[in-house]
């Protein structure tokens, strides 16, 4: 590999370096001194982050079973900026509950290996490479789920995560051979040029499109999300809810609008029904939940089903509408995310009647976790409000009318059940309310960056324009 090569891997190849450096301060710092590699995981994954933002050449690697773009390359940077700040956020609860355990290492190093997962399996050239960067990514999360293994919860998350992520991989896998079997390729660039609208080809894409909707949470295949959010650590639902989704979100885009965009008449209707059911099915549950983390797990499944509203239209614009949405969404998810873990780490309630009376004692988190709320809600001036609006608009420009519609009605219903969570912190008042902390630095700085993302993305209009450039790749 010369040197040009290590250039156009420098996300991977820097990520793989950063995990052998921990595995190596794991074995040499000493016991009493183990709480710094929090600060040294955190350090080399900003240096990390900002060395990502340089520009890379488009080009392929291993006879094409390795690629990248800039629109590629762009999304990596997403993702970066995503787990930076949940690295941040995560600070307080590793140094509290885990590094006691002596086991904090460990949580660095499978996170850093399911995101160099989605690395790969972004810049995927093939389903080969594909497939092993999504089980790269889903297997430490497994782990993750389960990190916690004092609580009989958090051990009951990882199983059914296991169990539920090796049927949906195992599904995908069998799509992919009918695929390869019809075709007699594993590459997307000759499959698009051979793939036929024959009954074993639409098969194989359903069951390949069903294990990657295991990890967006679409209906049906998102009963596994509110009980493995629940139990998993708030750390590890965040990154479920938010990177692992993303992630999965970008490469099911890049495959439909590339590779099976010749069946594009096919998986659009598919794509209507689920956006539909999705929607409405996230949001109807997401009303009857008490518990923090289930809440935002249906909330999670709603705001997938507005992603397909980007996704069914197989255009420019709905590459640069999906996209922009998910950065918002990460930002935003993040947000509301580090106020509950921020909360549950200091006080260890969970329940959204605890949040009462929030605002008279905490009013800073409050504000962070309405704004993240609204963002969500769609509620301008936030950033919300334009990722859905240019969702809606590219659904329009198809001619999906009633689907825009059905949107509107979930963001109304939306729009109530997080309103909820508002009056609790703002307008009811508690006899025992939750007391006033103080977060470290490192959960302020956080949440700083996960605010500032809500109210600038919005704001900052070229943001978008440039996303809308950089998606000409993919159409």
């Amino acid at each position: 590999m010369n040197f040009s090569n290590f250039l156009l891997m420098r996300h991977e190849i820097l990520l793989l370096a950063i995990i052998l450096i921990l595995l190596i301060g794991e074995i040499f710092i000493r016991v009493e001194k183990k709480s710094s590699i929090i600060h040294l995981a955190i350090f080399l994954f900003g240096i990390h982050t900002v060395i990502g933002f340089f520009t890379i050449e488009e080009r392929s690697l291993f006879g094409g079973m390795f690629r990248t773009n800039t629109m590629i390359h762009f999304f990596k940077n997403v993702l970066n900026i995503g787990v930076l700040i949940l690295l941040l956020q995560s600070a307080d609860w590793l140094k509290a509950k885990i590094f006691s355990e002596n086991k904090g290492s460990e949580f660095f190093i499978l996170l850093f290996s399911s995101l160099l997962g989605m690395y790969f399996m972004m810049s995927s050239g093939d389903f080969l490479m594909f497939y092993l960067g999504l089980e790269l990514s889903t297997l430490p999360v497994a782990a993750l789920a389960a990190f916690e293994t004092a609580k009989r919860i958090s051990s009951e998350a990882g199983i059914k995560l296991i169990l539920s992520a090796a049927l949906a991989s195992g599904v995908s896998l069998f799509g992919i051979s009918m695929l390869y079997a019809t075709s007699g390729s594993i590459y997307f660039d000759s499959i698009t040029e051979l793939i036929t609208s024959s009954n074993l080809t639409l098969l194989g894409m359903v069951l390949f499109f069903a294990g990657l909707a295991f990890k967006i949470s679409l209906v049906p295949f998102h009963f596994w999300t509110a009980d493995v959010y629940e139990g998993a650590p708030i750390s590890i639902a965040s990154y479920l809810s938010v990177i692992s989704k993303g992630a999965a979100v970008f490469i099911l885009m890049i495959l439909l609008f590339t590779v099976l965009k010749p069946l594009m008449h096919v998986w659009d209707n598919m794509v209507y029904v689920i956006a539909i059911a999705t929607m409405f099915m996230g949001n109807l549950f997401a009303l009857r939940q008490q518990n923090m983390k289930r809440f935002l797990a249906f909330s999670s499944i709603a705001q997938a089903g507005f992603i397909l509203l980007g996704l069914i239209t197989g255009s420019q614009l709905g590459t640069a509408t999906i996209v922009y949405f998910v950065m918002i969404y990460i930002f935003s998810n993040l947000a509301a995310f580090g106020v509950v873990q921020a909360i549950s780490l200091q006080t260890g309630k969970e329940k959204m009647n605890d949040y009462e009376g929030l605002y008279r004692t905490n009013p800073n988190l409050s504000l962070i976790m309405m704004l993240a709320l609204f963002s969500l809600a769609g509620i301008p001036p936030l950033a919300g409000f334009f990722g859905k609006f240019f969702l809606f608009t590219a659904a329009a420009s198809k001619g999906y009318y009633l689907l825009v519609f059905l949107a509107v009605v979930n963001v109304t219903i939306s729009l109530y059940y997080y309103l909820l969570v508002v009056r609790a912190m703002f307008l009811r008042k508690s006899e025992n309310p939750i007391p006033y902390f103080k977060n470290t630095l490192y959960m302020r700085l956080g949440l700083i960056i996960a605010f500032v993302g809500i109210l600038v993305i919005g704001l900052y209009s070229p943001l978008y324009d440039y996303i809308y450039q950089l998606s000409s790749v993919f159409n």
